[in-house]
């Protein structure tokens, strides 16, 4: 019966309608795939000797134990954006004459089967050879990697359990962005070292049987748990579109003072929370707020004169990652209901607008949170600041032109990683604009004058552009109105 079923669905695939343009995609995915694991593999290779050069003189089994952690948090956070529930075939096999307990295993098994499983194998198994295996013999080093690799397989079991549960809550926002601080900060701020808490069942498992066996329990429990809970809410009623009533009162009163366009940008928020792909949007966007603690932690940008030019771009970023993202998709969020907007009077312009009041709103609120860097100085502050006002006053505007360039549907209940729906070109060549245009404006007062001078006419025309917000947005209002019986065509097409 599993391997019917496993039948039933590749035949499913190979009737559809889009089979051709989906084989192509897979065979796109796979090659990257196959890309990626092969750096994974590489990693692996050259690990001893990172570990060697970043902690001279300590033993690099004893370093690696201690930081494993770190790893298994970076996994949870990976799986959580990456890894799919299998209820999304559930709808079309309920109704077989099957029992339900086997579509279960089937649909918990195959996504077992998934690249993802295998890169703690491919990024410890050369170390274990190489270390592990040379020092304390085989039986070691099974057991170690054996350890290793069933705690992955566990986190597997385990994000399908918590996507299910609590992916359609803000719990689930909670609990991803706790981690992440928890996992991060608390080292880098000296607190305390999580890898302490994990490091001795690492080194048990290399001379004693004990912990690969309490895990390989754990791995069976963490199956078990993900099973009966799938199993007890796999039922059609359950299967509703996504947010249609389970999120509800999510409106945010501070745009009602803003009248329709204010009410447009409450509904475009309720779309954010309610739909996955959009939700995956804010929650990397949050991510990416900590993009600075690459280059700020980093004495050759903070004190090369030569260098911090760059940190121009870092503000741009953390100040607008939200914008940048979302806004680069600007009309197909809306492809499913673009028609709606389209028959209401001043619905396009409305829509329009309110999108606009979102992504300055979500942008202040990037700004605010990254008031923190100030601990680098106040020289970053005054950055982003600039940066901040750039980003809505002028870089908002050109963003939203580039993607109402032959916009295209997609679905919003999908994921957001290795999903391509609703890229274009103008996806891929926007990158430039943001990289660039800040420094048009920058460099040649920086050059001639100071640095400083740069960043007072970042912030100058930034502040002219809020001042002529209306004419520049109109700009893109009179655009989407000219083009809409195109757009409203491209929106109509099949995925």
């Amino acid at each position: 019966m599993f391997f019917e079923l496993i039948r039933l669905q590749f035949l499913k695939s190979l009737r559809s309608t889009s089979f051709a343009k989906s084989l192509l995609t897979n065979i796109f995915l796979g090659f990257i795939i196959l890309l990626l694991l092969g750096y994974v593999f590489g990693a692996g290779l050259l690990l001893n000797r990172v570990i060697g050069q970043l902690a001279e003189g300590q033993d690099s089994l004893e370093v690696l134990n201690s930081y494993l952690i770190f790893f298994f948090l970076t996994e949870f956070l990976y799986r959580y954006f990456i890894q799919s529930l299998p209820v999304v075939d559930l709808e079309s096999l309920l109704h077989l004459p099957i029992g339900k307990r086997k579509i279960m295993h089937m649909l918990l098994i195959r996504t077992f089967i998934s690249p993802i499983n295998i890169i703690a194998l491919l990024l410890f198994l050369p170390f274990g050879l190489e270390v592990v295996a040379t020092r304390f013999g085989d039986m070691a080093f099974l057991g170690w990697l054996g350890s290793l690799v069933l705690t992955s397989w566990i986190l597997h079991w385990f994000m399908l359990w918590f996507k299910q549960r609590f992916e359609d809550s803000t719990v689930g926002l909670l609990i991803v962005m706790g981690v992440l601080v928890l996992g991060g900060g608390s080292s880098y701020m000296g607190w305390f070292n999580l890898g302490e808490l994990t490091k001795p069942m690492f080194d048990l498992a290399i001379t004693s049987p004990i912990p690969l066996i309490l895990l390989f329990l754990a791995f069976l429990g963490s199956y078990w748990l993900c099973y009966r809970y799938h199993l007890e809410n796999a039922y059609l009623e359950d299967l509703s579109p996504e947010g249609e009533t389970r999120i509800s009162g999510q409106s945010i009163g501070f745009f009602s003072r803003f009248g329709l366009s204010g009410e447009m940008a409450n509904i475009e928020w309720k779309l954010i929370v309610r739909h996955k792909k959009s939700r995956t949007y804010l929650m990397l966007s949050a991510f990416f707020l900590l993009y600075g603690m690459v280059f700020y932690t980093q004495p050759a940008y903070m004190e090369n004169e030569r260098l911090s030019f760059i940190l121009i771009f870092v503000g741009v970023f953390i100040t607008g990652i939200f914008m940048i993202q979302y806004g680069q998709l600007f009309l197909s969020w809306n492809s499913g209901n673009f028609d709606f907007y389209l028959q209401k009077k001043d619905g396009v312009e409305q829509l329009v607008r309110g999108k606009y009041l979102l992504f300055i709103s979500i942008s202040v609120i990037c700004f605010l949170a990254s008031i923190p860097y100030v601990y680098f100085g106040w020289k970053i502050l005054l950055t982003h600041a600039v940066t901040f006002l750039f980003n809505v006053g002028i870089l908002i505007h050109v963003i939203i032109y580039l993607a109402l360039w032959k916009p295209k549907p997609m679905d919003l209940n999908k994921g957001a990683m290795f999903n391509y729906e609703g890229v274009g070109a103008a996806q891929w060549l926007m990158v430039i604009p943001m990289m660039i245009m800040p420094y048009v404006f920058y460099l040649p007062f920086a050059l001639l004058i100071n640095e400083y001078a740069g960043l007072a006419a970042l912030g100058i025309f930034g502040l002219l552009g809020i001042l002529f917000y209306k004419k520049l947005s109109a700009i893109n209002v009179r655009r989407v109105y000219e083009n809409k019986y195109e757009i409203s065509s491209s929106f109509r097409q099949e995925l």
